[in-house]
């Protein structure tokens, strides 16, 4: 039968030869099959076309065969058109999607979407093959009139099947969440032969709605549309077969709170609605045209926190504002809180408003910052969860169902071609004049045609000479990136193990370590194959160190805390993120406003205390907030110690971190609220003479506590301006206080230099400088330099004798560090360190009193225990570590945006970063009291 109607087809064409010698007698015009994915249907030229082409216009068309073509050849045969492979003939070859580089015929005239014009990486060879064989490339998306409106595209058809294809993810989302819905009845797009089966689907489900079927738990529907072209035009011809109301952008939030459940809501979104002037806070249509990168988006603050559907069908370009970046995704994905829905465990409310995202647009990473790639027909949704950062393919869990299916029209293949081909149509007369083998510059060619050619004479036309460029930053960055990111880890000493292990899974990450001493960068390679470890004295290279940081793409300093503002200028100054556990110091606040200006982000006070306290707590609160509950009374208190049974000596105490911070936080001063009443205490031992009382809770313990530093500090910082009282501790066991105390009396704990210490004198002994420290003799009889510390200490034994265990009266020589509180230091990290089969813990506590708007007066209690493991991580180590490690590769990730100095105080922070802790094994208990 085809052999029979070919036959006839090139007999009518030497007839058609013969009575139209000399019009368009040259012009062939091939369809070439469709190879770029096996859902791909589409033709770009129905048969209706074709016969109007041959029929009327005097063109031959060539049509590759194609079995899986939405029109069989007999349909193109009966059209006009020959079947045949080979497609030479042809002087333009029209097609849909790309072209395999290999089957470009040298020297046409093609017309298809390259999808080239953003120097897209995986289609740089496809460009490099056309510009090699000498291709004419017209791409379909940049025919566009006078306006700047295209004039050729599927985009009706991509928003028709996109709509179809949210209601029936959106059926199953809500079966999983505990919902049957009437949109549980509509199927994919593709299941249907045309759109108007898919409609009426549609339409027995909004009769359904109509009924008042929708449960009632799940609240008011909101569907989002952004764009006003033909994407979103086609998805709201399909929404409106629902009963539906549109509502104005200023009234989202009312209908999304209070509307009715026997209809659905739509709001359409246009740039005006959420795009402003960074300065001024405008919108001017024609800056943005011209500046986009001058604007914002306020989308995730005014309009997706009442959207239960979102469907984004806008262009995005590179400097483009996007409607949802990665932290807003954290704060839309958050319960909505609404008591006035009713609710049951068999009729739950949803987990947050946000159920569903159709990217029509799908540009990954584009405009929907968190889409990193696009879904398929044949798996065509998955679950972002925005706390994680991950996707799943599943329609049970955390997060919101996403579907971006980049060729969404091939669905309905038959109208979408139809369609489309009814626009090109027009222009193939104009695209038939071009020609491979002619200069470009002069041929006659309309405008249309003309300024979508982005290849021609084997070189860009005028318009994409850009792409060159944009492809060379790609290349440079990429070099620079080198397929990886790389980390600069500052440290490898207490708390560096589980730092480096946790980025050290991700292969994508190339981890330094910098350690002054050999040992310990020996250590880390022993331990760690994949981790770089470099020996430098970051004090003394300073220009070495620049060159470090310069050449990686996060900065985390675990080095002492008075390092930090000199490692963060040169993180300023060379553009790169930094992540510390350290408390923001006053000198690291001053650099805020300069990090800002840079765009970068700070991370502070992300380690255990500063760190999983603030983030407990500050979980906490919100959650009271939320409830409508008001904070009165916080207490926190947190301490790294011995496991009781590693606590074997006078101090109760043994050193797994800085030794330094330990001893200087015995003479600092301290602050804090008692009902209503601010109590001061002075530093240089008042802190423990005054402030120290033994605790109740968790007695098997016999734990102590004293206050840390200014808690009143924390009022603003936590946002709990209502509190009467207010005191964050650090606890020790029973003892440590009193006999620390002691040392204090003694001039041991002090940062006042001193000339016996000094680092060039003569060696001395520890009984020698305590001689000194009494004004005795260095030669005086050990029992009688005992005895001169029991009368100094007012003759208490158990604080001389404490002295004395500490090794404070042996010959050891004392490694001099100018003051005592330094040279102490440097000897209690030895004498006081863990040894072969002792472990850590760490013990936290919070309580909080808080009021409800009942009246309802209150207590929450969150208890952290984390013990270390023997000869294994320490508790502190990991309790330090793996939060800052979270948050290095949170802010890597783009998790975190925020620049400047930054606290993990804001849900989308210190929500994350608590639900991988647990992830790794951290765990705490919550308990609440009423009275």
């Amino acid at each position: 039968m085809i052999r029979n109607l070919n036959q006839f087809v090139r007999h009518k064409y030497k007839q058609l030869k013969i009575c139209t010698r000399g019009a368009h007698t040259n012009k062939v015009i091939g369809i070439r099959r469709e190879d770029q994915s096996i859902w791909e249907r589409r033709a770009p030229l129905s048969p209706n076309h074709v016969r109007k082409l041959v029929m009327k216009d005097g063109y031959k068309v060539l049509v590759q065969p194609s079995n899986r073509r939405a029109f069989p050849s007999p349909e193109y045969i009966q059209a006009g058109a020959v079947i045949q492979e080979d497609l030479s003939e042809a002087s333009l070859i029209l097609g849909v999607k790309q072209v395999p580089a290999d089957l470009l015929i040298p020297n046409k005239t093609y017309a298809f979407f390259s999808h080239t014009i953003k120097a897209q990486e995986a289609n740089m060879p496809l460009l490099d093959a056309i510009l090699e064989k000498n291709i004419l490339l017209v791409d379909y998306e940049k025919m566009v009139d006078s306006n700047g409106q295209r004039v050729v595209a599927f985009g009706k058809y991509a928003g028709v099947v996109g709509m179809i294809d949210i209601m029936h993810g959106l059926g199953l989302r809500f079966i999983a969440l505990g919902h049957h819905t009437p949109f549980m009845h509509i199927g994919p797009a593709h299941n249907y032969r045309c759109s108007e089966m898919a409609r009426q689907a549609v339409r027995d489900a909004g009769y359904e709605i109509a009924l008042g079927l929708m449960p009632k738990s799940i609240g008011p529907l909101t569907f989002v549309f952004t764009g006003s072209g033909n994407v979103s035009q086609g998805a709201q011809e399909v929404f409106r077969e629902l009963p539906y109301e549109y509502v104005h952008p200023s009234q989202l939030k009312k209908v999304a709170e209070h509307g009715a459940t026997n209809k659905v809501y739509a709001c359409k979104v246009s740039r005006k609605d959420h795009l402003i002037n960074k300065e001024s806070g405008k919108f001017d249509p024609q800056e943005y045209e011209e500046h986009p990168e001058r604007y914002k988006s306020t989308f995730a603050r005014d309009i997706a926190p009442y959207s239960s559907v979102i469907i984004n069908g806008i262009y995005w370009a590179p400097n483009s504002p996007k409607l949802i970046r990665i932290p807003d995704a954290k704060k839309l994905l958050q319960p909505a809180h609404q008591p006035w829905l009713p609710s049951s465990p068999g009729c739950p409310s949803l987990p947050h408003r946000l159920v569903a995202l159709c990217d029509i647009s799908a540009d990954p990473g584009g405009s929907i910052e968190f889409m990193k790639e696009c879904t398929t027909i044949d798996h065509p949704f998955c679950l972002y969860d925005a706390e994680n950062h991950t996707n799943k393919e599943s329609f049970g869990g955390n997060g919101v169902l996403v579907c971006s299916i980049d060729n969404m029209p091939t669905q309905l293949p038959r109208e979408a071609s139809e369609y489309f081909g009814n626009l090109l149509l027009p222009h193939i007369d104009e695209m038939a004049k071009c020609d491979a083998l002619k200069e470009f510059s002069q041929q006659n060619i309309g405008p249309v045609v003309r300024n979508a050619v982005i290849t021609a004479n084997s070189k860009l036309t005028s318009n994409y000479e850009y792409i060159a460029e944009l492809r060379e930053k790609q290349r440079t960055h990429r070099v620079v990136a080198s397929s990886s990111k790389k980390v600069l880890v500052l440290g490898a000493g207490y708390v560096s193990d589980p730092v480096i292990e946790y980025l050290s899974r991700d292969s994508n990450l190339c981890v330094t370590v910098v350690s002054a001493l050999k040992k310990e960068a020996d250590k880390i390679a022993s331990k760690f194959a994949s981790a770089n470890p470099v020996v430098l004295d970051v004090q003394r290279s300073e220009g070495q160190l620049g060159k470090l940081i310069k050449s990686h793409d996060i900065v985390i300093s675990l080095l002492p805390y008075i390092y930090h503002p000199m490692i963060a200028e040169k993180c300023i100054k060379h553009k790169i993120n930094m992540i510390t556990a350290s408390y923001l110091s006053k000198e690291m606040k001053n650099l805020h406003d300069a990090a800002v200006s840079q765009g970068v982000t700070v991370v502070n006070e992300v380690g255990l205390d500063p760190g999983i306290d603030h983030m407990l707590a500050m979980q906490c609160f919100d959650e009271i907030k939320e409830y409508g509950g008001v904070v009165e009374k916080f207490t926190s208190y947190c301490g790294g110690l011995p496991a009781p049974e590693s606590a074997n000596n006078s101090l109760r105490y043994k050193f797994n971190w800085s030794p330094r911070a330990v001893l200087l936080n015995t003479i600092s001063g301290a602050r804090y609220l008692k009902n209503g009443k601010i109590i001061d205490i002075a530093g240089n031992g008042a802190l423990l003479e005054q402030g120290s009382r033994s605790v109740s809770f968790l007695p098997g313990f016999n734990l102590e506590t004293f206050p840390n530093r200014d808690s009143i500090a924390y009022i603003d910082q936590y946002n709990i301006n209502t509190v009467n009282s207010i005191l964050r501790g650090t606890l020790r066991y029973k003892g440590f206080s009193q006999n620390a105390l002691g040392l204090i009396r003694l001039g041991l704990i002090s940062l006042k230099d001193h000339p016996s210490l000094h680092t060039a004198g003569p060696d001395i002994t520890w009984r020698q400088f305590m001689c000194d420290l009494l004004s005795i003799d260095r030669e005086t009889y050990y029992h009688n330099v005992k005895s001169a510390i029991y009368d100094k200490l007012n003759q208490d034994e158990e604080l001389t004798n404490a002295v004395e265990e500490l090794g404070l009266l042996s010959d050891d020589l004392v490694e001099k560090m100018s003051n005592p509180l330094d040279s102490l230091a440097k000897y209690l990290s030895v004498r006081l360190a863990y040894n072969e089969n002792e472990r850590d813990i760490i013990i936290m506590h919070h309580e909080v009193g808080y009021k409800l708007s009942n009246g309802q007066n209150e207590s929450r209690t969150i208890d952290f225990i984390h013990y270390g493991e023997i000869n294994g991580s320490t508790a502190m180590a990991k309790t330090v570590g793996l939060p800052t490690a979270i948050a290095a590769k949170m802010v890597l990730e783009k998790e975190i945006q925020t620049t400047g100095m930054v606290l993990p105080l804001s849900k989308d922070i210190y929500k994350p970063i608590l639900t991988r802790l647990q992830a790794e094994g951290l765990h705490w208990t919550e308990t609440i009291k009423k009275f």
